[in-house]
């Protein structure tokens, strides 16, 4: 009898209780954006292949404190117009074209995501190239019912901007010669 009775009220909680019985936490969110760049792909990683150099590049990017040039554990804090966030370098190949990082210093305020991680790839398309930044992130309020500013669509917004104003800006840089 009691055992019917738990499962009955398992079963009923979520009606009963409403949405927070039921309520869970934050899913990863996904990020892929690609630009292709017109110069050779050795061109284009001299440029974004330097951890600590995203600042002559990245228009969203103020200034950068760097340290450990582009050996796994370097970090780079970013001032952004909103705030700074540090990234660390997770893995590095020069000889691949790529590098993984991760958010090590959050600030929501200048990015409404709690952590996230991402991947730089540089690869060769005919005489162009093509830059793939690859992220998952979670929003910045990963509690059960986040405020507007906070939650996924907030997040997902924010990271597209970041991301596509920086993948433009390295577009600039390189086809410039800056």
């Amino acid at each position: 009898m009691f055992r019917r009775l738990l499962a009955a009220a398992v079963l009923l909680a979520p009606l009963l209780l409403g949405p927070t019985a039921s309520a869970h936490g934050p899913t990863p969110q996904k990020m892929d954006q690609a630009v292709t760049i017109d110069a050779p792909a050795d061109a284009v990683w001299a440029v974004v292949g330097d951890f600590a150099g995203i600042g002559a590049w990245n228009p969203a990017v103020t200034s950068v404190e760097a340290a450990g040039g582009n050996e796994r554990g370097a970090t780079r804090k970013l001032n952004l117009s909103t705030g700074a966030i540090t990234e660390s370098l997770d893995s590095y190949s020069a000889e691949r074209k790529v590098y993984s990082f991760r958010l090590s210093g959050e600030n929501i305020a200048a990015l409404p995501v709690s952590f996230y991680t991402a991947k730089i790839t540089v690869v060769p398309k005919g005489e162009a190239s093509e830059v793939r930044w690859i992220g998952r992130f979670y929003r910045g309020d990963t509690g059960n019912f986040p405020s507007p500013e906070q939650d996924d669509a907030a997040a997902i917004a924010a990271m597209e901007r970041y991301i596509g104003t920086a993948l433009g800006g390295l577009k600039q840089a390189v086809e410039s010669g800056h």
